[in-house]
This record gives structure tokens, sequence and C-alpha cells, in this order.
């Protein structure tokens, strides 16, 4: 990937800064505090060389002993405020720059999660990891290191340059003789170490998302023995990682030795012209003490200022990333006001047509119809289009045409909050947090107390397995859920839904990950939580819906049957075809 293409290379990115520098409002006083702290920090610098060059001059080469104890116990002082004002400044950047950070990346998260699944689809998780955790973490830096510390520093450089003109003009033409060498160094070295920090970031991103997918999907590499092929791909990553992080390593390593060589050609200089001025009695031992520490004062903010206008352009590639992030509208619109306490159950498709991709339709012309306490089923192939159906019921996508609407009010009408919180879906790939039980069944919402939690988990057949686990409900089943067997897991999502005491139950091949026995006890409480709610079922064993008020038949996102189980057998077409294939029998 182009550099130029993921780089701006811009250091001061007006757009850029005035968004991210919105979220310095709510701490604009303290804000404020750290201009003043920086502008007195550079104020102090040149001081103590300017009161050296009195002490010698005026107090050792008179001899006057107390003048000199007067002068150093000014300078004791001046150094203890210097370093109280250095910590300050230090401190506050440091905690500015943290609290901004924190708003942005709750900012960041909150936005993340409004988003559409559709987005999730299309995008590297450890893209977004990379965005919320790396990029902020970089972002930080414009605060700690980046503009405040490059204002300092060109303030002290102004500061420093001032004093040295006042005192000899000559002296500190011929100390400022290597300054243009070190201008252009310092130049090149910005543009080399920009475009190498880029590439660095770009490796941090590939990194993080490659580790997170395949550690995520470990059950896989290791189920097709494909750890050595990997392993393979995670070290040339790591490579790339690597040559990205040495480049960095040999741009420093060339720069700041060049700019020590300047530096001490500068000061060489200095000693070269003003020991010939203090010979000549030109220029006193006091002036060309004060020139030699203030050529050391002024090539190391110099020196630093490079290295800090990357720190500020990195700061703004990341910001950029993370506004670019924000500004995602890709998220669906909560247009709805709609709040009800209390769903009949009716929901209706009325002639729908979605596509995941611009007009490739999953889903063409479907119109069904469920009446409140009635249980609807969809059989089909893989790819049919059942589960986008169920999709879009909650409004996890938008449908491209028709309309959807539940107890005749279009689903678009309902705040989404609400919509949601009257349907509870059970799906076939359960997720569950590294987490207890009772967190994983709640999702912390602290209305539902563990007697609600125990009588559904009574209802479905899940209570006992969870009296055995240590500890009970408080037993933590990891990432994922990984110390339960699969039909524990399932349980456990049936749980989670039956507690909100949904009007609208989906089950997406809710039993198919499961035993016969553990199977036959969920169907057991399938039957006890449809009673007087409305259910809307996907599943490939056609033996879990035989019973369903009406079973829709799709293929290749059309409806190509309906009826209930009898009657589409007898109809000899796709419904009939399936249960041949299933059950291996003759009709």
């Amino acid at each position: 990937m182009n550099n130029k293409e993921n780089y701006s290379g811009k250091v001061f990115d007006a757009g850029v800064l005035s968004r991210i520098f919105q979220y310095v409002k709510p701490y604009i006083g303290w804000f404020y505090v750290l201009v003043f702290l920086t502008v007195l920090v550079a104020a102090l610098s040149p001081v103590r060389p300017y009161l050296i060059q009195i002490t010698i001059d005026k107090y050792v080469a008179a001899g006057d002993v107390q003048g000199l104890i007067n002068m150093v116990i000014l300078m004791v002082v001046l150094i203890f405020l210097q370093a109280g004002m250095e910590f300050s400044n230090t401190y506050l950047s440091g905690w500015l720059g943290q609290n901004i950070i924190k708003d942005i990346r709750i900012k960041l998260y909150q936005h993340i999660l409004s988003l559409k699944l559709s987005f999730f689809d299309r995008t590297a998780i450890g893209r977004l990891v990379t965005r919320n955790i790396s990029d902020i973490e970089t972002l930080s830096d414009v605060f700690t290191n980046g503009l405040a510390a490059i204002i300092g520093d060109l303030l002290q450089l102004v500061f420093i340059f001032a004093f040295m003109i006042y005192e000899d003009w000559k002296l500190t033409l011929v100390s400022m003789s290597v300054f243009p060498f070190m201008v252009i160094s310092t130049y090149v070295f910005k543009e080399k170490i920009k475009y190498a920090f880029s590439d660095v970031r770009n490796a941090v991103s590939n990194l993080n998302s490659f580790v997170q997918e395949h550690i995520t999907g470990m059950s896989i590499v290791q189920i097709f023995n494909s750890e050595k092929r990997e392993y393979d791909k995670f070290e040339e990553i790591n490579k790339e990682h690597l040559r990205a992080n040495v480049k960095t390593v040999f741009y420093y390593s060339i720069y700041f030795p060049v700019a020590e060589v300047l530096g001490a050609v500068g000061t060489g200089l200095v000693v070269w012209y003003g020991a010939k001025g203090v010979i000549d009695d030109r220029v006193s031992l006091g002036v060309l003490i004060q020139f030699i520490m203030y050529i050391s004062l002024f090539f190391r903010p110099l020196r630093q200022i490079a290295d800090r206008f990357n720190t500020l352009q990195l700061g703004i590639v990341s910001s950029d990333r993370i506004l670019k992030l924000l500004d995602n509208t890709d998220h669906i619109q909560n247009t709805g006001n709609k709040k009800v306490d209390h769903f009949d159950g009716n929901v209706k498709f009325e002639n729908v047509f979605f596509a995941y991709k611009d007009e490739e339709y999953v889903l063409k012309d479907i119109s069904f119809e469920v009446k409140p306490g009635e249980t609807l089923a969809f059989v089909g192939a893989t790819g049919a289009g059942k589960s986008s159906i169920i999709n879009l019921i909650s409004r996890f996508y938008e449908i491209n045409k028709g309309e959807i609407s539940i107890d005749g009010v279009s689903v678009n009408q309902y705040e989404l909050q609400s919509l949601r919180s009257h349907i509870g879906v059970v799906l076939q790939d359960v997720f569950l947090f590294s987490d207890t039980i009772e967190n994983n069944i709640t999702l912390g919402n602290p209305d539902i107390s563990r007697e609600q939690i125990m009588e559904a988990a009574e209802l479905v057949g899940a209570k006992e397995f969870i009296d055995r686990l240590p500890g009970g409900l408080d037993y933590n089943v990891m990432e994922r859920g990984s110390t339960l067997s699969v039909g524990q897991r399932q349980l456990i999502s049936f749980v989670r839904a039956i507690v909100y005491d949904p009007k609208i139950i989906i089950l997406d091949e809710a039993t198919s990950s499961v035993d016969s026995e553990t199977e036959e006890m969920i169907q057991d409480a399938i039957e006890k939580l449809m009673k007087g709610r409305t259910a809307i079922v996907i599943a490939h064993r056609l033996s879990t819906i035989q019973k369903a008020d009406q079973i829709i038949v799709l293929d290749k996102g059309r409806i190509m049957e309906k009826g209930r189980h009898e009657e589409l057998l007898e109809q000899k077409g796709f419904y009939t075809n399936l249960y041949k294939i299933q059950y291996k029998e003759v009709i």
C-alpha cells in the first residue's frame, strides 16, 4: 500500500486539528494554564546563563564574595522554580492528554455500538481495535509531546536567540553559522521519518488484525492442521513490522549523531572566536561561557522539534482515521419515536426486497403474516435467505423496498431500543463473553434478579447444570464460553432470551448444535415458552417444526411454498423433497 495514500503529509491539518481540539473544551481552563506554563518555562530557559555571565563578569572578576553568594542563592531559587514549572507543565500536559483521549475513546466506542451489522461484515475487527486503542494512544501524544511541546521549543529558541543578540550580535552570527545545516538535516529527517512511521502504523494495524482473527479462529486452525501455514503468514507480517521499525531506528541513528556533531561544531566556533575576543579584550569571559551554554540550550530543542513534528503528524494521521470512523454514517437511523410497553406480536412482511450489496437481492418480494401467538417456521437450503428475514425484523439491516410491520406499525416508526426489547433472539452460533453466567444472561441489566434467572433456567432445563458448576451463576465461562459444552451454551442463550420476557421469539437453528437428549429438553421448554407468544423459527431439522402453524419454504430468496406440515407434504414439491432427503423415506 502506498504510503502517500495513507499519509496526508500535513503537519498542521487545520480541519483535523480544529475537530480534535473540540474535545479540549471541557478542560479549557486547564488548557490555558498549560499554555501559560509553556510560555513561562520557555522564558526562564535563557535566564540562568545570563545570570552566570553577570556573576562571572561583575562579581567573580571583582572578587565580590557577598555578591557571588547572593547570585548563587538567586540561581538556586531559579533552578527550583524552573524545575517546578517543568514538572507542572509535563504533568498537566500528560493529564490533559489522557483525559481527552478517554473522552474520545468513549465517544468512538459509543459510535461503534450504533453501527449496522453490515459494517462489521466488511470491516476487520483488528482494525477497529487498532482505531480504538493504538490510534487513540498515538493521538494522546498530540497533547503530551506534540503541539504544546513544539510551541514551547520554538518559544525557547526565540528567547535564547533574543538574549544572544542582545549580548553580542557578532558572536551570535558565528555560533549560528551551523544553523542552516541543522535546519536542512532536521527537515530531511522529518520527511524520512514521517513515512517510516506511517509504515509502522500500517504494520501495527495488519498485525492486530491477523492476531485477533487467528486467535479467535484457533480451533479451525488446529482442526485443519494449519499451524505451520499460519505461523509462516504471521512471521512474514511480523517481519514487515520489524522492517518498518528498524527503518525508524536507522533514521534516528543517523540524525542524532549529525545533530550532535553540528552542535559540537557550533560550540567549537564559539570557543575559537570568543577566546580570541577574550584575549583581545573584545569579549568578556562571562559572555563566552554564557554563549557556550546558549549553544547547548539552543540545539537541544532544535533536535527535539523534528521528533515532535513527526509525533504531531502521526497524531494527525491517527486523528484522521478516528474522525473518518466517527463520520461513518453506516448505522441504523433511530428515527422512530414510538415506544410501547407491550406487543401483541403480529408480524407482517409486505413485498420486501433486501440486498446486502447494491441490488444483489437475497430476498425478493417476500410477503407473509404471523398472527399473535402463532408459530411460523422457515425452511430452505443454505443461502435461501432465512437468517436475513429474522435480521430484518429487529432492524439489524434496512430493507431496500417493501414494508415490515409489527402490530400494524412499521418497524421504522418504533424507537430502536423499544423495538428490540420486545424481541428475543436465540442464534445458532452462541456468543458468550468472558464473564460470569449471570452477567452473560443479564448483559449487565440490573433489573433482572437472580430469581428470574433461575426461573428461566428451570424452564429450559438449564438449572441443573448451572447448580453443578463451581459458584453457580458466578461461574466464569471464559472467552466465548469455552469451558461449557455446545449444548450448555445453547441453553444459556435460551435463558438469556427468556429473562427479558419478549412477546416475539426468534429461533435461528436453535437446536441444531445440541444432542438428541438436550434437543428433546429444549423442545419441551420451547412449547412452554411459545404459549401466548409469536414465534419465528428457522430449522434444518424438520422434526422441530412439524407443529408450526405455518411453514414457509424459501429458495434463492423467494417464497416457493406455504402451509402446514401435512399440507406441504401433499403438494409433493420443495418441502417434500427436503423431507425425503432428511428422512430418506418415500412419501
